[in-house]
C-alpha cells in the first residue's frame, strides 16, 4: 500500500521553486481526473467542493462525492462550512483517507452567498478563525487549509490572512479576484503578492494558469510556494509538462481510466470536450457535441481517433 504524502513537507521540502497544484473542481476534479494528471507533473490534487452538512448526514452524499483509493495522493478534501461542529464530523469520516482539509471561502456562486458558505466566509473571519480552531483543537492531527478570493479593499485581505494563520492555519490557496469579478477579467496578482508577504506559511497563487509559463511567471512575481491551475488543466491536463495541448496519450488514458473507475456520461462528455478543444475542427466537435452516451464516445474515438480498450 502507498504510503501517504504530506501536503506540508512537499510545500516546505520540495527541491524546486513551486509546487504544481489542481484546483478544486465541483463535478470534473475526481478519481479518474486526480489520478490522470498525477502523471503529468501535479504534485497536489484536491476534491471538488464538498457541503459539510450533507457529507455528515448522508451515506448517499458521500459515495457520490467522494471515491478514493491507494494511490491517491496527496489529496485534500474541501469542504463548504459554516459550522465548526458539522465540519469536524465531516471531517472524521474521512481521516487516513485524505492527506489535508481544505475550507472553502472562495465560491462566489448565489447559492453558496445565501447559504452563508463559500465567498461569504470573506466577511466573516471569526466563523474561520473557530473552524479553524476546532479543527487544529480535535487531536485529528491533518494539515488545514482555506482558498480565498481577495476583497476589493486589499487592507481586509491582509487582516484576514493574518488572522487565519494567528488561528492555526497551515497554509493558504489566493485566488487573485474579488467575488464579483468575472473570471475573464485580469487576475490581481499584486494582490497574491501582498499577501504571500504578509504571512509565515505557505501560499498557493491561483488565477488565470493556462500554460507552464504562465505558473512561471505567477511564481515569478509572488514568490508563492505552489501554483493551482483549474481551466487550464481541465482544457490540457498535461499543462505542467510544457505540453502546449492535451496528448492523444493523455486521452487516451483518460477514457481508460474513467471506465474502470465509473463516470457518468455528462462529466465525462465535458471533460473530453475541454482536452480536444484545441484539437477537433468545428465540424467534429459538433458532432461530438451531440453525442448522448459513453458507448457513443467510445465508438467515436475508436473510429476516428482508433483508441484501444
Amino acid at each position: 500500500m502507498s504510503s501517504r504524502i504530506s501536503p506540508l513537507d512537499l510545500l516546505n521540502k520540495t527541491t524546486k521553486p513551486y509546487i504544481n497544484v489542481c484546483a478544486p473542481m465541483v463535478r470534473y476534479s475526481k478519481l479518474p481526473f486526480r489520478e490522470l494528471i498525477m502523471n503529468y507533473k501535479v504534485d497536489l490534487t484536491y476534491t471538488p467542493m464538498i457541503l459539510a452538512k450533507e457529507f455528515k448526514n448522508s451515506q448517499v452524499a458521500r459515495d457520490f462525492e467522494f471515491t478514493t483509493n491507494k494511490n491517491d495522493t496527496p489529496v485534500i478534501i474541501q469542504f463548504a462550512s459554516n459550522d465548526n461542529v458539522e465540519l469536524l464530523k465531516a471531517l472524521e469520516l474521512v481521516v487516513g483517507y485524505v492527506d489535508g482539509v481544505d475550507i472553502n471561502c472562495g465560491c462566489p456562486q448565489k447559492w453558496a452567498i445565501n447559504e452563508g458558505i463559500g465567498a461569504h466566509l470573506m466577511e466573516e473571519p471569526e466563523i474561520v478563525r473557530d473552524m479553524i480552531r476546532t479543527i487544529k483543537g480535535s487531536g485529528l492531527n491533518i494539515p488545514i487549509s482555506i482558498k480565498i478570493r481577495i476583497h476589493n479593499d486589499l487592507k481586509k485581505t491582509h487582516e484576514f490572512v493574518k488572522r487565519a494563520e494567528v488561528a492555526g492555519l497551515d497554509f493558504i490557496t489566493v485566488h487573485g479576484r474579488t467575488r464579483r469579478a468575472k473570471s475573464s477579467s485580469p487576475v490581481n496578482v499584486m494582490a497574491i503578492k501582498l499577501c504571500k508577504e504578509s504571512i509565515n506559511i505557505p501560499l498557493i497563487a491561483n488565477g488565470d494558469v493556462f500554460s507552464l509559463k504562465d505558473a512561471d511567471k505567477l511564481y515569478e512575481v509572488t514568490k508563492c510556494d505552489g501554483v493551482m491551475s483549474a481551466r487550464g488543466l481541465l482544457k490540457n491536463p498535461t499543462l505542467f509538462t510544457g505540453l502546449e495541448y492535451t496528448s492523444w496519450n493523455c486521452i487516451e488514458k483518460f477514457v481508460k481510466l474513467s471506465i474502470a473507475y465509473g463516470t457518468n456520461h455528462f462529466i465525462f462528455h465535458h471533460h473530453l470536450m475541454y482536452m480536444f478543444e484545441e484539437v477537433m475542427s468545428n465540424a467534429e466537435r459538433k458532432t461530438f457535441n451531440t453525442l448522448t452516451s459513453i458507448p457513443a464516445i467510445i465508438d467515436h474515438l475508436e473510429e476516428n481517433y482508433g483508441l484501444q480498450i
